[in-house]
């Protein structure tokens, strides 16, 4: 019996242990509010200027498709 208490007692350590490890790297990998509004932020500039750049190319390629009388 006393061997089956030990086991039992071991192993809800050894569990205990690795809950609270992993928790508290967890814990530690968390990023702040700050972190995510400023890469929500970067991230909304990023697409804002990738379709201004894109809006810019069209407009250089229209202008190069025809000829000067605008009809071919």
């Amino acid at each position: 019996m006393t061997t089956i208490v030990v086991a039992v007692t071991v192993v809800a350590v050894v569990v205990a242990a690795a809950v609270g490890y992993v928790s508290w790297r967890d814990r530690r990998r968390s990023i702040p509010d700050e972190d995510r509004t400023a890469a929500r932020s970067a991230q909304a500039d990023q697409q804002r200027y990738e379709r201004e750049r894109h809006g810019a190319q069209a407009d250089t390629v229209r202008r190069g498709q025809f000829p000067e009388g605008g009809v071919w």
